[in-house]
């Protein structure tokens, strides 16, 4: 624990969400007594409650007092909790500090070397690729990322290593709270103008992130990306210690910044993804799980990121190519009536194009005739108004497109909005819109056939779809 904060009795009200529950388990981990609230019950909820934790479903002020003593802080996701929330308000009238849960990390980085990766995309996927390779290597880093292991089942890890992997989000420029030794940066793209305003805000945010690395530490930079690259140019002007990642043409087109890890190679098979990967003066093999271009790019910067932490380059790839994914992530949720249905996260288009062009190859590697099918849901009304013409190409990739309503979130509806700003202008071979969350299994069932790949997409309760979707295939 650290002096700056009294981390001893923490209540952290959201606990159930994917971010929040990580950092309970770590504070459990580490003997602090934790408490919590929720809005409902759930697997993370359940969990966390075998680990130790006191949780309870639903907001009131008697939920501080759930260990008998009151807390020595209140944890908040300020973007999803409003001010109004009765444990802030009783926090507040009994004076405990509230702190938000990109300041806990922080707190719980602190003493580690702080790896953390930054991007608009790959974040979870990057992250949890490091921790696997340098889990393999031996390292036992402690993590905390947006999404479950596969294998392990878990979302973070209190390690008995030197370093701590993380995420470090820009959504709301709460990466700036950290002070990384080695931060990844996947890839820039403007997005979250809700909270930015502008394009220029946005990037400017990564630059500020960079400035914050510790003065022996290094910016790991995606050479594919234009907008990482360039990052890694300014920054190398300004004195920081750059490397980049990425395929040799990138690397050929920005000279200035050293590379770090060389793809020489890759390709998309039935699998998943082979590459050939060069560091240094070490040329590595190395398989991915998970099929997709993107994956590669992620791999790559995963085991620099994990070499630069000490990790032995061997063990690192091979504890990638033991990597089989984190949930909701291209994640296999099984097949019926011939037709497989995989599910992910991805709510951006530049995102849903990278997991369709993946999908794409996987069934193109196969050679067996399949059809890709996605069943997707828009995520916030302002990031669909501003990516529609962005999101019905993407989505067009498809042979046959599902397209549902809007998962508002934390937005209101806006009149006269929906899914059809999206459907209106797509051009893949079959396009339905389909206002009724219930009738998406059935609309879908009528449009695959047997052999068939269909894909669940987006950021809201669509992942709830995969499995009615796998029943109504199965009748």
């Amino acid at each position: 624990m650290t002096d700056s904060v009294d981390l001893s009795r923490v209540h952290l009200i959201g606990i159930g969400g994917s971010g929040m529950s990580g950092v309970a388990r770590i504070l459990l981990d580490r003997g602090a007594v934790v408490t919590g609230s929720d809005v409902k019950d759930s697997r993370p909820v359940r969990a966390l409650r075998s680990a130790g934790a006191h949780v309870a479903v639903g907001h009131q002020a008697e939920n501080l007092t759930l260990a008998g003593e009151p807390p020595t802080v209140v944890v908040v996701s300020f973007a999803a909790i409003p001010e109004d929330n009765p444990e802030l308000v009783a926090a507040a009238e009994l004076g405990i500090p509230v702190i938000r849960r990109s300041d806990l990390l922080g707190e719980l980085m602190a003493g580690h070397r702080q790896v953390l990766f930054a991007g608009t995309h790959g974040k979870t996927s990057s992250t949890s690729m490091a921790v696997a390779a340098m889990q393999a290597a031996g390292m036992d880093p402690s993590f905390a990322i947006g999404g479950q292991l596969n294998r392990s089942g878990t979302n973070a890890h209190h390690g008995t290593g030197e370093s701590f992997v993380a995420e470090a989000d820009e959504s709301d420029a709460s990466l700036l709270r950290y002070s990384p030794d080695i931060a990844v940066v996947t890839n820039i793209e403007p997005d979250h103008l809700d909270y930015f305003g502008t394009a220029q805000a946005y990037h400017q945010v990564f630059d500020d992130f960079a400035d914050r690395i510790s003065a022996d530490g290094h910016l790991v930079v995606c050479l594919d990306d234009v907008h990482a690259a360039a990052l890694g140019e300014r920054c190398l002007a300004r004195g920081v210690r750059v490397l980049g990642y990425g395929t040799t043409a990138a690397a050929e087109l920005h000279p200035q910044i050293p590379v770090g890890a060389e793809i020489l190679s890759s390709e998309v098979t039935d699998g998943g993804s082979l590459a050939q990967v060069r560091l240094g003066s070490t040329d590595l093999s190395v398989t991915l799980q998970i099929p997709g271009h993107h994956m590669v790019l992620n791999g790559a910067g995963a085991l620099l990121a994990g070499h630069l932490a000490g990790g032995d380059l061997t063990l690192l790839a091979e504890g990638l190519s033991d990597f089989n994914g984190v949930r909701r992530r291209f994640e296999y949720r099984g097949t019926a009536g011939g037709v497989r249905v995989y599910d992910d996260y991805a709510h951006h288009p530049t995102e849903v194009t990278a997991v369709l062009q993946a999908a794409r190859q996987k069934v193109e590697a196969e050679g067996e005739g399949a059809r890709v099918a996605v069943v997707f849901q828009p995520h916030l009304y302002s990031r669909t108004i501003e990516f529609a013409e962005e999101f019905a190409a993407a989505l067009s990739l498809a042979d046959a497109a599902v397209v549902l309503d809007i998962y508002g979130a934390r937005e209101k509806p806006v009149e006269g909005v929906s899914s059809r700003i999206i459907t209106d202008s797509m051009t893949a071979e079959t396009v339905a819109y389909e206002p009724d969350f219930s009738r998406a299994p059935e609309t879908v069932r009528a449009l695959v056939k047997e052999g068939d790949l269909v894909l669940t997409m987006g950021a809201g309760d669509v992942t709830l779809l995969a499995g009615e979707i796998l029943a109504a295939l199965a009748e």
